[in-house]
């Protein structure tokens, strides 16, 4: 009689959180839908490590992100309880301990039995006196550590999250973790991998990575976007993870959105800068050579990813108070409604700059102006036409909360005082809020202790010091493009490749993947960094990188110092980077008029 073979193993997380503010439906819709063995949330991004810097600067016992507990954890505490799904969450913010108490409140107050466990280590920041001391300075650009800080974080991996689910823990809170980090944890710990089984490690990050944003798995910031269905309704996304490191990207039945190839291919380009060397505490990852595929509706599988080991230092996030900023606006309706907008700004700005003076205050540190409903951002290549309606932004920064309130004050006068058309949606005053400025470094893992907290117990684990595998192996291009020698025509790049675009700092990517594989080279040929530094040179003053990833038939583009500071720093009204791909793909190129027959017939 012949045994039948053993089912694989499958373990199921859903991810219920691409950020601190995603919607109040994730939790429950995949609770009561998933079938889920995890539920994990990121929330943790670098503006919002400034915001909880700042919120634990007024209150003490704040500094997490409060809607794990009050929202998400509140709305299916019992059922999770009830199924036996464990939860990661790197909710802790700068106080993973405070959440851990909030939650724990709840769990008595509903009688629900959770053993919660918090990861310890990130917290650099009493080492900030020494690291001035040895010399450490940004990673970026080169400027010296200041002398206070707000905070100061390491982003951690998986090991301690695994070793607290193995310890029986219900439900692991983390600090400052890179974001794939809360799924690769349950994988490791289900699957047995160790720290040196690279590529399953590589591949267990890429399933992190696919769904560490929700619904941008799913459909969410889709190139076009119009083919994805009922927005209201959004699943958000599952990976079904094997012990081969090979997953599926799928969603809730019966929810909205789509789970399609190219949605997925865009998600993995999302953010990250090298793809051969995407660094990782756990892992260096090399993602060009992943298989993207589509095994039907709303079923898509990834990978093999490829590792190496990871680099012997932590990535440190940190913060500091650099002054205060005010943002006000004001709306202009009629004709000339731009140059009223901007004369307004102008005018604004002049005022309130004598006035400092009259005050015998210092002037601003920066100010800077915006027209909303102008394509204002895209400088040199907005249409040319005559908007009727826009909103005026302008945005002061200033080393004294003082200044910034008489700056407030005076933004509303514009109404009476100078361009017809001249109104406001109404809100009153802007906010002078704090302006946080974040900075990275790196630091050897050898001086940051890691452990988890379960039970009143504190248990080490022990950080593997590897060999550093974080250089890529060489770079790879398609092959060249074969001109016909035949009639060229202009197409919009929407018509060739999907595209999508983020931020990390004051860096800026777009992954751009080909709408056919064969027409990779002919992008290649066009869309060059030349190409790109010349379209964004009124936003971007670095330089521009160009990767190839011929496994999705892509390229990844990192433009560097692209974004005014980047995060809370920059004044910009788009300060993450997130409609450069949708500037790129309007961009127009060069090519056979048998391509761009082919491109319309299929759009």
């Amino acid at each position: 009689m012949t045994t039948p073979p053993t089912p694989q193993k499958t373990v199921r997380i859903g991810g219920a959180s691409g950020f601190w503010g995603d919607s109040m439906v994730a939790a429950p819709q995949l609770v009561k839908l998933g079938r889920l063995d995890y539920l994990v949330f990121d929330f943790l991004a670098e503006t919002t490590m400034s915001i909880l810097a700042s919120a634990r600067a007024k209150k003490p016992e704040l500094g997490y992100a409060t809607d794990f507990v009050d929202i998400a954890m509140k709305s299916v505490l019992a059922e999770v309880k009830r199924q036996g799904v464990k939860v990661v969450s790197n909710a802790g913010g700068i106080n993973p301990h405070g959440c851990a108490a909030a939650l724990q409140a709840l769990a008595d107050a509903e009688g629900v039995a959770l053993r919660i466990a918090v990861v310890e280590g990130d917290d650099v920041s009493t080492q900030m006196p020494q690291l001035r001391e040895a010399g450490t300075r940004d990673m970026f650009t080169g400027e010296a550590l200041p002398e206070k800080v707000l905070s100061a974080n390491a982003y951690l991996g998986a090991l301690p999250i695994a070793a607290a689910l193995a310890a029986g823990a219900d439900v692991v809170i983390t600090g400052r973790c890179v974001d794939s980090a809360v799924t690769l944890g349950p994988l490791m710990h289900e699957f047995g991998w160790q720290p040196g089984d690279h590529d399953l490690l590589a591949s267990g990050s890429l399933a992190g990575h696919i769904i560490e944003c929700g619904c941008q798995a799913t459909g969410g910031l889709h190139t076009d976007w119009e083919d994805i269905p009922d927005w209201a309704h959004m699943g958000y996304p599952i990976v079904e993870c094997h012990a081969d490191g090979s997953f599926v990207v799928t969603k809730p039945e019966g929810t909205g959105g789509k789970v399609i190839r190219a949605n997925v291919a865009e998600q993995l380009l999302y953010e990250i800068g090298d793809p051969g060397a995407y660094l990782l505490p756990d892992v260096s990852c090399d993602f060009r050579e992943v298989v993207i595929e589509q095994l039907g509706a709303d079923r898509v599988r990834v990978g093999p990813a490829r590792g190496r080991a990871p680099s012997p230092s932590y990535k440190v996030s940190a913060t500091q108070l650099d002054g205060f900023r005010c943002a006000g606006s004001m709306v202009f309706v009629g004709i000339d409604a731009e140059k009223k907008a901007v004369r307004t700004a102008e005018a604004i700005i002049e005022r309130t700059g004598e006035i400092l003076q009259q005050m015998g205050l210092p002037p601003f540190t920066s100010t800077y102006v915006e027209v909303i409903g102008s394509e204002w951002l895209y400088g040199p290549h907005a249409r040319t036409r005559q908007v009727r309606e826009v909103t005026m932004r302008v945005v002061a920064n200033h080393p004294q909360k003082a200044a910034l309130a008489m700056f407030a004050r005076e933004i509303a006068p514009s109404g009476t005082s100078w361009a017809p058309g001249t109104t406001s949606p109404g809100g009153g005053r802007p906010a002078v809020s704090p302006l946080i400025k974040p900075f990275a470094f790196t630091l050897a893992k050898a001086a940051v202790p890691v452990a988890f907290v379960l039970g009143g117990e504190r248990h080490a684990v022990e950080i593997p010091a590897d060999v550093d595998g974080a250089a890529a192996s060489p770079a790879t291009e398609p092959p060249p493009f074969e001109e016909d020698g035949g009639e060229q025509v202009e197409v919009r790049l929407i018509e060739l490749a999907w595209a999508r675009s983020g931020d990390k700092g004051n860096l800026s990517n777009i992954g751009l993947v080909a709408r056919r594989p064969e027409w990779l080279p002919l992008l290649w040929s066009r869309v060059t960094p030349q190409f790109v530094g010349d379209y964004f040179a009124h936003l971007v003053h670095g330089k521009v990188e160009r990767f190839h990833l011929p496994g999705i038939a892509s390229m990844n583009l990192l433009l560097h110092d692209a974004l005014d500071g980047g995060g809370p720093s920059s004044m910009r009204m788009d300060p993450l980077g997130k409609g450069m791909a949708q500037m790129l793909l309007d961009a127009t190129v060069q090519v056979p008029r048998r391509v761009a027959e082919a491109a319309r017939a299929a759009r």
